[in-house]
């Protein structure tokens, strides 16, 4: 055959190819990783006939893949020595959009054959077309004489003509001129060339080989004792092509490990930890996870992405997979590599596909047994850790309304105003004597102010121990939770830890002194009452219902237009003197008894951490008083 066959796409494939240069392929760049893992296909199918046929005379070490770049002519050439096509498997395999040679291939083998094929040819292949106007691919088939060309220049067809060559696949893509909006040119520079290699193929069995432009030293003639720069070309091996998830842990050393991970994740401190898994069966994957020692400085903002990198036998898929790991662990790291997922896998699909859901449940597991055990028997590291990442697992913890409480609960830290230090719930209950009925706890926004309540010294007294919550979102955490082991949270400010009971006789004595109180400071307070959980202190302020003072600035800030406005009850203790001098007051002065009031309510709403009305009016009152 000497002429040209001109061929056409049939038209459901013109619209595929429409459909997949515009809408499956996001980021153009993917047209390399695909022509590669074409060309690693072709290769693994001689490899193969090469264990039954001596013929084939090429051993692993014979096996490679080349990149060549001609700017002049804006080309990208991309060759391999693997089987190679016919003319009739061209025309299948290129001439009907999404028809997988490699599928065929595998399908054909019998299922003891253990050779892993990338991808699905006809379906990436056409991604070349994102960067090109005009796809070559030149090929013949091992043990054949007869070489083709097939050229397409879009979705109007191909052609097809008989051509001599001596190796057996090439793809050349001539690149589309550049656009205010695309800059293909950038694709003819080695460094890019040489960063998407190592972003999706640095895992190819085969190596990637380009010609690249390195420089050296060499005597100056000018003068000899001088040395100049001189440029010279040299090929070089592109990928490391044997992913470090692929050895057995006793190959690898955990320096290896450290500097992976550093490298990769851009990490100038060394993990935590790192946790290799090796699955079989209902899901079968390998993967590579790691546990930071700290936070990055973008971690708590929007520019953060988590997922880990999902590949597919070595091949990048996906480099921020987020169904494989939840949210509440989005500070891990790493990669799974899965020989069941395909190379076109898109996201829709991902959500829905159960082998991925079984690995991202597997390794929810593993990374909460990794961090559980990290907390028993490396404590000072897991602090550190959790002072990066504890806020995440506490959000976790309210995250689809409590639904994972139950993974996060025992890797929670809160600050024990008894032990002074951090201390885990199972810690705090296990230490719990046979008196306590409930887990206390004060929130607020300092350490110091919150061991400083009246409650918590009447508790830590008795030799009971306060959690002393200072993000805001530490009481909604345990209010999600509700209880641990059993014992139920409570708030140290607002319902007695007495039995209330044991007021009320009391409160009817001093009933007059209460009223006297309630209505000098009018609608500021819902509510005066005494209390027997203020030591040595003569006032407190509680809050009226379910909601803290805390809880309440928080949704304050997330609607500043509609406040939200919680009762303030006042507390006293009876006996203390300032009460009793205010009783007397009443009596013989009843206008010093008002400002005494007002003064104590003041003191109150200071204990509290909430804001004074008027900080001067505040001031001279306390000079009037000292006066």
């Amino acid at each position: 055959m000497d002429q040209m066959e001109k061929k056409e796409f049939q038209a459901e494939s013109k619209r595929l190819l429409d459909l997949m240069i515009n809408s499956i392929y996001t980021h153009k760049e993917i047209f390399l990783r695909e022509i590669l893992s074409n060309a690693s296909d072709a290769i693994d199918k001689l490899a193969y006939q090469a264990l039954t046929d001596d013929k084939v005379g090429l051993n692993r070490d014979d096996f490679a893949i080349r990149i060549q770049m001609d700017p002049d002519r804006r080309t990208i050439t991309v060759s391999d020595n693997g089987i190679g096509m016919t003319k009739e498997e061209m025309e299948q395999n290129l001439g009907t959009i999404a028809r997988s040679g490699s599928y065929q291939f595998k399908k054909d083998m019998d299922d003891s054959d253990a050779v892993d094929i990338i991808g699905q040819f006809g379906v990436g292949f056409y991604s070349a077309f994102m960067v090109s106007d005009s796809v070559t691919v030149v090929s013949r088939k091992y043990g054949t004489e007869e070489s083709w060309m097939w050229n397409s220049q879009g979705a109007d067809g191909y052609t097809m003509m008989p051509c001599e060559k001596e190796t057996v696949g090439t793809d050349v893509m001539k690149l589309k001129e550049d656009t205010e909006e695309e800059k293909y040119s950038d694709y003819l520079q080695e460094y890019t060339i040489r960063d998407l290699v190592r972003k999706y193929s640095d895992y190819l069995r085969y190596p990637i080989r380009m010609e690249v432009t390195k420089y050296r030293s060499v005597p100056d003639p000018e003068d000899e004792k001088k040395t100049k720069s001189e440029s010279y070309r040299e090929e070089e091996t592109l990928n490391s092509m044997i992913p470090l998830w692929q050895k057995p842990q006793s190959e690898v050393t955990e320096e290896e490990y450290d500097g992976f991970y550093q490298d990769k994740f851009f990490d100038y401190q060394k993990p935590l930890t790192h946790i290799s898994v090796s699955a079989e069966g209902a899901a079968t994957y390998k993967s590579l996870l790691f546990i930071p020692s700290h936070a990055g400085a973008d971690y708590y903002t929007k520019e953060y992405r988590r997922g880990l990198q999902l590949y597919s036998s070595g091949v990048m898929i996906m480099e921020h997979c987020e169904e494989l790991i939840p949210d509440y662990f989005a500070f891990v790291r790493g990669v799974v590599d899965s020989q069941d997922l395909s190379l076109n896998i898109s996201r829709e699909m991902l959500q829905h596909d159960r082998q991925v859901q079984r690995i991202a449940q597997n390794l929810e597991k593993k990374v909460r047994q990794e961090l559980e055990k990290i907390m028993k028997d490396r404590r000072e590291d897991y602090e550190k850790f959790y002072a990066g990442f504890g806020l995440q697992l506490k959000y976790g913890v309210l995250q689809d309304y409590g639904a994972h409480q139950d993974t996060l609960k025992d890797l929670l830290l809160f600050w024990s105003a008894k032990e002074q230090k951090l201390i885990s719930l199972k810690e705090y209950t296990d230490a719990m004597g046979k008196d306590q009925k409930t887990i206390y706890y004060a929130s607020g926004d300092n350490r110091t102010r919150l061991q400083q309540l009246p409650q918590t010294e009447v508790l830590l007294g008795k030799g009971f121990d306060v959690l002393l919550f200072t993000e805001e979102v530490d009481e909604f955490a345990a209010q999600t939770m509700h209880a641990y082991a059993e014992k139920e949270f409570k708030n140290v400010v607002g319902e007695s830890t007495e039995n209330a009971d044991e007021n009320k006789e009391e409160e009817q004595a001093l009933q007059p002194a209460l009223e006297f109180i309630s209505k000098t400071l009018g609608d500021k307070v819902s509510k005066v009452r005494l209390s027997k959980d203020l030591g040595s202190h003569p006032v407190s302020m509680a809050p009226e219902g379910g909601m803290s003072f805390e809880m309440a600035r928080y949704f304050q800030k997330l609607q500043p237009d509609a406040p939200l406005n919680v009762g303030k009850i006042l507390e006293l203790n009876a006996d203390h003197p300032v009460f009793v001098k205010l009783q007397n007051y009443m009596g013989s002065n009843p206008e010093k008894a008002e400002k005494l009031a007002q003064l104590l309510y003041h003191q109150a709403l200071l204990m509290a951490g909430l804001d004074l009305e008027d900080p001067t009016a505040y001031t001279d009152l306390v000079c009037e008083m000292i006066s």
